[in-house]
């Protein structure tokens, strides 16, 4: 029997799925094709720290000898990792935010009323969602090695799987919170208590025992917050080294709010279902 003969619980072969998961991903590409001022906005902020921050911060401080780097590093290389990671962390909240808004126009119904399981659809949309964020990393490390900033050649083969693991946990925390955001006007609530704070605790903008010499209290947070190990594994691996701490904390997180936002979705049992019964 061939693999696109093999049909699951549902009846449905590897070949329908296949078709499933290329209109979600398809869907998707179109939508961010559409919307140009996305592309330039995801290249804009992290740019604006590259050229603009980088810049006056380079004078002040200075990154010391730290794994993976072998020598003394201007702030800009220091830098690029986390404006990689900024990067998908707001392509994963645009992603939430598509979703919000596809719930408000009644357009994820043709999603959820599909045959196909929900969690096969949720996570063919993370797909999507990582693939989107993947594409626009690739193109600010194009415009960072105009800039001068060289990792090593290998390191940009080498980073894809840590794009791709980091991208599919910012976009399940996406995923998940969009699951409790009810309308469009509280996506600017998550954007100041979620993005932000996740954003500038972490190793993103400084190395973490620079922030353990000022604030114990502030450095014990960014150890804690998981979007500081998906910084970490990016850096490692555009250097060729692998991280195994952040790996392990990346790879649980994401399953871990996979698992939450496919639980929220679930019509039986989720956030989703409860407040359908109650507007009932």
């Amino acid at each position: 029997m061939s693999a696109s003969a093999i049909r699951d619980e549902q009846g449905f072969t590897v070949a329908q799925h296949l078709i499933c998961l290329r209109g979600i991903v398809w869907r998707e590409a179109l939508r961010f094709v559409h919307q140009r001022e996305r592309f330039i906005s995801a290249l804009v902020r992290p740019l604006v720290w590259l050229f603009i921050f980088a810049a006056g911060f380079r004078q002040i401080l200075g990154v010391s000898i730290i794994p993976p780097y072998d020598t003394y590093v201007l702030y800009e290389v220091y830098v690029t990792p986390g404006l990689m990671a900024m990067i998908q962390l707001f392509n994963g909240m645009q992603s939430s935010l598509s979703m919000v808004y596809d719930r408000e126009m009644g357009n994820m119904r043709m999603l959820l009323v599909s045959p196909f399981p929900r969690w096969y659809l949720l996570i063919g949309k993370l797909l999507a969602s990582t693939a989107v964020s993947v594409l626009q990393v690739y193109a600010y490390l194009v415009v960072a090695w105009l800039w001068g900033i060289t990792p090593p050649p290998w390191g940009y083969l080498a980073v894809l799987p840590a794009l791709v693991l980091s991208g599919m946990m910012l976009g399940a925390l996406g995923m998940l919170l969009s699951s409790a955001i009810r309308q469009l006007e509280n996506f600017a609530g998550v954007m100041n208590f979620v993005i932000f704070p996740m954003f500038f605790a972490s190793s993103a903008l400084y190395p973490l025992w620079l922030v353990q010499q000022s604030s114990p209290v502030v450095y014990t947070i960014c150890r804690l917050n998981p979007f500081t190990y998906a910084i970490e594994l990016i850096r490692f691996a555009l250097y060729l080294e692998i991280n195994w701490t952040a790996l392990a904390v990346v790879a649980s997180m994401t399953v871990l709010f996979t698992a939450g936002a496919i639980l929220a979705y679930d019509p039986a049992r989720g956030l989703i279902a409860r407040r359908g019964a109650g507007g009932a």
